[in-house]
């Protein structure tokens, strides 16, 4: 049953609507402050402003916002969590074109990971969902609070000439309770993307862009993963023009990353790391791999790394680890610059280097 209505102010159990007059006809706002499915959806069908306050998601169930309004707004505010259930999730979608997804102060949205988290991430265990599906197009999604994803938090899927800003993603609690697989941003078939100003502690990549074009992922902060990476890429998919600049990375296990898959297709072309700062890595500070998956060790030239630029990448990493490691096939047209990456005393065995890169492990 849904509850509106139109008055100057008015407050509703679930949803409060108004729209206010002068001259001309304003926007109506609608809160949800209970969950229910229904008020959920007339709310994106009928409301320029949807405001999702502090509500419990039931147990295995998608916080469903794939029929927002062109040109609305989406507000979180206060905590929404979810309730636990063994299921692939995820707990929330979000779609639209021309909206803007916004988080108010103080807000959370508390996927509540420890119940799920078993050390095991999405490789077994407990079933775990994924936290946020985000489908967006010509839109901005700013200023959200993420706490304790389950496994992946932020798949940015079938997106287009998007703003994703100021996000913090906040899975520091899975250090010591078991957190895997928490990727921050998965970026799938996308175009015309720019990541940035976010701050990430997780344990696993910061981003990890799988397939798409034309990705910027700038002044960015990664700490506790698996670093900055594109991939794994295969299965015929293609990255092309990816922009990663400005970014710190620390206390992670790697660097800038590309990992490209073993006895798979696919390419990856046009894509630049500048002006990336390393801190305390403990296993590689580069890390470019085209054998990835089940042939580790054994690269093969399905997939090749094209037109490839690193730039004054610099830092730290720890005596076990190496400064660089790449085992690459069919690669070509790199360009490597002021590489000043120290402390990596691991002897590793490289291959697959163009000539005229000018560095080696």
């Amino acid at each position: 049953m849904k509850h509106f209505v139109v008055l100057l102010s008015a407050t509703l159990t679930t949803i409060a609507a108004f729209k206010a007059t002068s001259q001309n006809l304003t926007a109506v706002s609608c809160t949800i402050s209970k969950y229910n499915a229904d008020d959920i959806l007339s709310a994106q069908n009928e409301c320029d402003e949807i405001i999702i306050e502090s509500i419990n998601v039931p147990a295995g169930v998608t916080l469903d916002l794939t029929h927002l309004k062109t040109g609305s707004k989406l507000v979180f505010k206060g905590t929404i969590q979810w309730e636990y259930e063994e299921w692939t999730g995820p707990l929330m979608r979000i779609k639209g074109t021309n909206v803007e997804v916004i988080g108010s102060d103080g807000h959370v949205l508390d996927g509540r990971g420890h119940l799920w988290w078993d050390g095991q991430g999405g490789n077994g265990g407990k079933t775990k969902p994924k936290f946020l599906y985000a489908s967006v197009v010509n839109s901005m999604i700013h200023k959200l609070n993420i706490k304790n994803t389950p496994v992946q938090a932020f798949s940015v899927n079938g997106c287009k000439d998007s703003i994703i800003q100021y996000i913090t993603i906040d899975d520091k609690d899975g250090d010591s309770k078991g957190g895997h697989n928490t990727d921050a941003f998965n970026v799938n078939s996308s175009d015309n993307v720019t990541i940035k100003h976010c701050t990430i502690h997780n344990q696993d990549d910061c981003m990890a862009m799988n397939s798409g074009y034309n990705t910027f992922f700038t002044d960015n902060y990664c700490s506790g993963g698996h670093g900055i990476s594109i991939g794994s890429v295969g299965n015929g998919a293609e990255v092309k023009g990816v922009k990663v600049t400005n970014c710190q990375v620390v206390d992670s296990d790697i660097g800038v990353r590309i990992k490209t898959r073993s006895g798979e297709t696919g390419s990856v072309s046009d894509v630049l790391y500048e002006n990336i700062e390393l801190k305390n890595i403990h296993k590689y500070g580069i890390d470019i791999q085209g054998d990835y998956g089940p042939n580790d060790g054994k690269p093969t030239d399905g997939v090749p790394i094209t037109d490839f630029t690193l730039k004054n990448i610099y830092g730290t990493v720890d005596t076990g680890g190496a400064n660089i490691y790449v085992v690459v096939a069919n690669a070509a047209d790199w360009h490597w610059s002021d590489i000043k990456i120290t402390g990596g005393e691991k002897k590793v065995n490289c291959t697959g280097i163009p000539p005229g890169t000018g560095v080696s492990c």
